[in-house]
This record gives structure tokens, C-alpha cells and sequence, in this order.
């Protein structure tokens, strides 16, 4: 019984792409690093790790389980835990029970703010997985979502909610909402097969590829902005123009004949740019002390 558990625990992991944690989890620390201005407490550090994990795979685990019928039957994730039969619902609600606790316990921890919009963060980063049926907007979405990193991270830290902080989730917003125009473009056929909805499905690979360009160039606007606002100094516009190559590349690397590169670019380099700029960021605070 036991192995089964712990045999089932690894599949999930597998299946929610644990690593790709990477994704946001910089983010909560630049926020963090901001709120601290400087290097946080070992305990809040220690918090926000567990938050961030916890609401992260119960939202994968929740995404994967309300789409398993639709990944039954698109052959690009038909190999998947559960529409490939290794893993039951059952066993997926559970998962996501424990790790949504986890991430109200570590919010819980950290102050009362925290906890207290705590379940409004989840009610956003699991409305996203339902939002494909219904709008082409997706997209955005799961910007939101991923945009509750930085504001968790300095909510984390302070115990308030700075308006500057709303510049640096609007650069995570318009960064992923750009970054997940590029990968449903892997989906655009199947997705108008079955009545889904995202912008390639609805104005084809190109125009698809020219918004996401322009969303990330509204993201590089949007940074350039926030380091103004927090008026941080050469190193953090290093990190910005490292980020700019990074985007280009991104961008250079996909098109509408070589739409196989988009995973390279999705996952690769997005998690890259996540990690750069907070380095960039934490070394610019650090420098200062």
C-alpha cells in the first residue's frame, strides 16, 4: 500500500512538471527580496517556498484533472497520468487537498494578509483551467495567475500591498500570456477540432506569433517601468537587457514553419528569464547594504 502511494506521489509529480516550479518561484522571491530590500528572514524564506509549492502543484494537479478528458483525446498528451490510466481521480483530488493546505498553513505562517487573500489567489489559479472552454482570453488568465508571484512575495514580507508591486505583476502577466500564445500554437488544430478556445485557434499561428511579440515587448515597457519605480541601479538593467536577448531569442527561434521549437522556447528560456531577473534584482539590493 505504501509503495502504491509513494509509486502514485512520483507520477503525480511527474505529471504536474515539478520543475517548472522555476517559473514562478523567482518571481516570489523578487518580491520578497523587494519587500526585504535585502535578503529575507530563513523563516519567511522558509514560508514562501511551501506557499509557492503548495498552491503551484494544487493547481497543476486541479489543471490536469479537469482536462483529462480533453488529454484523452489529443495525441500530443494522451500519454499523460490520467487520461493514460496511471493515476485515478481520486488519488488526484487528494493531491490536490493536501498541497491546497499546504499552501493555506504556509500563508497562515507568514501574516494575515497572506491568509487572508490566500483563497482568492487559488479561486484565480484554478479558474484559469476552466477558462479554454469559454474565451480566447486564456491567455491573460493565466497571466493573472502567475502574476500573484511577485505580490504574494512582498505580501509575504511586508504585511501590505505596494501599488509598485502591481507594475511588477503586470510584467509576470504580460511575460506568461505571451509565453502561452507561443505554446498553444503546439494545440491550434486540435483546439479548433474540439471547440477550445485561444488566439491561435481563433486568427491562426501568425497573427498568434506578432501578439505574443507585442506582449512581451509591453512586458519589457512594463519592467522598465517597475525599475524605475523601486529605483534600482545598473545591475537590475543588466538583468533587463539580458532579458530583452532572452525574448528575442525566444521569439527568433519560433515561427509559423518551426512551431517545434516552442517548447525550447516555452519552458527553456522563459525559465532563464525568470531566474536572471531576480539574480539581477538581488544582486542590486545586496550591492547596496
Amino acid at each position: 500500500m505504501i509503495t502504491r502511494l509513494l509509486k502514485s506521489f512520483q507520477i503525480t509529480l511527474e505529471m504536474i512538471k515539478m520543475e517548472h516550479t522555476l517559473f514562478a518561484l523567482p518571481f516570489a522571491f523578487l518580491g520578497a527580496f523587494l519587500g526585504a530590500n535585502g535578503i529575507p528572514s530563513l523563516s519567511r524564506w522558509w514560508w514562501i517556498v511551501l506557499a509557492m509549492l503548495g498552491a503551484r502543484s494544487a493547481a497543476m494537479a486541479f489543471n490536469r484533472l479537469v482536462d483529462h478528458h480533453f488529454d484523452a483525446q489529443n495525441p500530443r498528451t494522451q500519454g499523460r497520468a490520467l487520461p493514460s490510466g496511471q493515476l485515478s481521480r481520486l488519488f488526484t483530488i487528494m493531491f490536490i487537498l493536501v498541497f491546497s493546505f499546504l499552501f493555506f498553513f504556509a500563508c497562515h505562517q507568514l501574516n494575515f494578509l497572506a491568509l487572508a487573500l490566500s483563497p482568492l489567489a487559488l479561486l484565480i489559479i484554478f479558474f484559469y483551467s476552466y477558462t479554454k472552454r469559454f474565451t480566447w482570453t486564456s491567455h491573460f488568465f493565466l497571466g493573472l495567475s502567475l502574476a500573484c508571484a511577485p505580490l504574494g512575495g512582498w505580501i509575504a514580507i511586508r504585511g501590505t500591498l505596494e501599488p509598485g508591486m502591481l507594475i511588477f505583476g503586470l510584467v509576470v502577466a504580460l511575460w506568461i500570456a505571451g509565453g502561452d500564445i507561443l505554446y498553444s500554437c503546439l494545440d491550434i488544430d486540435f483546439d479548433r477540432s474540439i471547440g477550445l478556445f485561444s488566439i491561435p485557434a481563433k486568427w491562426g499561428i501568425t497573427i498568434a506569433l506578432r501578439i505574443a511579440l507585442l506582449l512581451h515587448l509591453a512586458m519589457l515597457l512594463a519592467l522598465a517601468a517597475a525599475l524605475v519605480y523601486f529605483q534600482l541601479q545598473w545591475i537590475s538593467w543588466i538583468g533587463f537587457l539580458l532579458v530583452f536577448i532572452l525574448l528575442t531569442a525566444e521569439h527568433r527561434i519560433v515561427s509559423p514553419t518551426e512551431i517545434s521549437r516552442v517548447n525550447t522556447a516555452f519552458f527553456t528560456l522563459n525559465a532563464v528569464i525568470s531566474a536572471v531577473l531576480f539574480l539581477a534584482v538581488a544582486a542590486d539590493l545586496l550591492s547596496r547594504r
